[in-house]
């Protein structure tokens, strides 16, 4: 378990910044992004395709998983920008949304709405921390810098 935890904080940890001084935080923009809970293999998609049958019985390679994804699950946006979230969830089961300083939860079949911004120039892994979900149910933003995107 402590593995796991650890595991999970580093993957959380914002990307170390090469820049000597600490970066301004210029009015960035605001950013509609949508995120889907996507299921892949089901249990309840075992009727549509018998050869999950297997799978999902006891002993398969499935048992007691399910195998979701988030779509998109890359985003690039700038220094500065407010990401106004929207996150879907078309299915019964829960998941969460996890990035650094944001900690969401995604009831079944819902749509829940949260803002984070993108303070620093880095990657930030976001991930559903339920434990069945993972590592598949992962993604990322990258926050490039804003001085890279002036002409």
């Amino acid at each position: 378990m402590r593995k796991a935890m650890l595991l999970l904080l580093l993957l959380l940890a914002p990307a170390a910044s090469c820049e000597r001084n600490p970066p301004r935080h210029p009015t960035g923009r605001g950013v509609d992004v949508v995120i889907t809970a996507v299921p892949l293999l089901t249990k309840e998609m075992a009727s549509v395709y018998p050869f999950l049958k297997q799978d999902f019985a006891p002993g398969g390679v499935l048992e007691g998983k399910e195998v979701y994804a988030f779509l998109p699950s890359s985003i690039t946006v700038a220094e500065g920008d407010t990401l106004r979230l929207r996150l879907v969830n078309p299915e019964d089961d829960e998941h969460t949304f996890v990035l650094p300083d944001l900690y969401v939860k995604l009831p079944g079949q819902s749509v829940t709405t949260a803002r984070w911004v993108a303070r620093r120039a880095g990657v930030y892994p976001f991930l559903c921390v339920i434990p069945a979900h993972m590592p598949m149910m992962r993604g990322e933003i990258v926050v490039l810098p804003r001085s890279l995107l002036r002409s």
